[in-house]
């Protein structure tokens, strides 16, 4: 049976539980700050994204001009909330266990707060030395670039068209098929929304799941499928 060379793992929403606390946060920041939103239309518009870049943008949409502190504030919340509150997704160990091939993290997230919540969650040794944070490339691009799936292949030696990507937001897919990566979605985190398969599908995953349990299968079928 043919293997990838590589399974690249996103953190937030993938991994572990996370995006729909951040949202929280944000959402309250950003509500505060005059522009008012959801949590949960924050993370279906805006999960993947840094918060320096969800604020960008909602700048531009909105014309609300935005202290720059405001992203260092985020920033402290939401390490604190991650401290007490993050959990890994149902099923994940075993999944990442049975990934048999070389595995990473890639994530727009900084390396010390993916390190803080996988080690929170016993994950961390499953990725020990293999996390790449995209804001830490040399091009220090984060997705919807393909800079931190690209430099992670380039580091661990695989060949992007025969890499597999798991991502939960529209933006990751984005930058992991700019890579020449194959994806698969997921939509097993507590930010999913009613349609999220369709998005991740839209944007060009080749496949979606939303249990972890599904993933093994998964890839075995798409390698086999990619080799016909």
């Amino acid at each position: 049976m043919p293997q990838p060379d590589l399974v690249i793992f996103d953190c937030d929403g993938v991994l572990v539980d996370s995006e729909i606390i951040a949202a929280r946060v944000e959402a309250e920041l950003l509500t505060l700050a005059g522009y008012e939103i959801s949590a949960e239309e924050l993370a279906e518009t805006y999960a993947g994204l840094t918060f320096k870049d969800i604020m960008m943008r909602v700048e531009e949409k909105s014309s609300i001009p935005f202290q720059v502190s405001l992203i260092d504030r985020a920033e402290e919340l939401v390490d604190r909330k991650l401290r007490s509150d993050v959990r890994a997704i149902d099923g994940v160990r075993e999944a990442v266990a049975a990934v048999t091939v070389p595995r990473c993290v890639c994530s727009n997230s900084r390396s010390e707060r993916i390190e803080l919540m996988l080690e929170k969650v016993h994950l961390l040794p499953f990725f020990a030395d293999r996390i790449f944070s995209a804001m830490e490339t040399p091009t220090g691009k984060t997705k919807p670039a393909p800079d931190v799936f690209l430099f992670a292949a380039e580091k661990l030696n695989a060949k992007p068209a025969n890499t597999f990507v798991i991502e939960d937001s529209v933006h990751g897919v984005h930058g992991a098929r700019a890579a020449g990566m194959r994806v698969i979605g997921f939509t097993g985190a507590g930010h999913s929304y009613p349609g999220h398969a369709d998005a991740l599908t839209e944007a060009g995953a080749e496949t979606v799941i939303r249990r972890w349990a599904e993933l093994k299968s998964v890839i075995a079928a798409l390698s086999e499928w990619s080799d016909a």
